[in-house]
């Protein structure tokens, strides 16, 4: 199975439980005001590979996982190529290689359908409780992603949800209560959550895209921005 990759991160120490090999792949229909990684967006753009050719690679890295590191499908948005993705998730899970998937969750219930059995981790980015807030900021529909939430409650899956932290934006007492009524009602399936701090650390790539950055007066979250959170 043929698919498009943006790039790999071979000892990643964030997407995941301990070391992983982190599979970027090619290709967002987002387009969120704060993403760092723009150069993904292109549905064409990257390299193709074949996901024997991919987990051939991450074989290599087996013996730095240990118990509970593996391999990370990130993006991009990974659930966009889900024929890929199952290829290689299935793989990895016949080889004992822990699993985990980066999604934004604004995709089909179908993609999920497909990779959820061979997922042992998926890393949820919650981009907005609000749907308003949540189609300004990716372009998206809260509905989808919502719909994808109700799928993910069912199958009971482990989540690691996400949520960056965008100063006076969406971190409003309001906000904050709706954030953690979404995780109640996942229950015992989170198994932790990530508060992010905006950075603007990604605004070059725009800049060598010749895209305008739409954040531009927004300022990045500081320490004290994420402990009072």
């Amino acid at each position: 199975m043929k698919g498009r990759i943006h790039s790999f991160e071979s000892c990643g120490t964030v997407d995941g439980p301990g070391i992983r090999c982190v599979v970027f792949f090619q290709g967002c229909l987002l387009r969120c005001r704060y993403c760092h990684n723009p150069d993904t967006w292109d549905l064409l753009g990257g390299q193709e590979m074949d996901s024997d050719e991919i987990v051939k690679k991450v074989r290599r890295f087996k013996s730095y996982f240990h118990n509970n590191g593996g391999i990370t499908l990130s993006g991009g948005e990974p659930l966009l190529q889900p024929d890929f993705a199952f290829a290689i998730l299935q793989q990895c899970k016949k080889e004992g290689i822990h699993t985990a998937v980066d999604t934004s969750g604004c995709i089909d219930v179908g993609a999920l359908e497909k990779i959820l059995p061979f997922t042992d981790l998926l890393l949820l980015d919650v981009k907005a409780v609000d749907d308003s807030l949540y189609h300004w900021l990716t372009g998206g529909k809260a509905e989808t992603f919502q719909m994808a939430v109700d799928y993910i409650r069912q199958q009971k899956t482990p989540l690691w949800l996400r949520y960056v932290v965008l100063p006076g934006m969406n971190d409003s007492p309001e906000y904050r209560y709706r954030l953690e009524k979404l995780i109640n009602s996942l229950g015992d399936q989170v198994k932790k959550v990530e508060l992010l701090p905006y950075h603007t650390m990604g605004v070059h790539k725009w800049k060598k895209l010749g895209l305008v950055y739409p954040l531009n007066n927004l300022k990045p979250a500081t320490a004290s921005t994420i402990a009072n959170f």
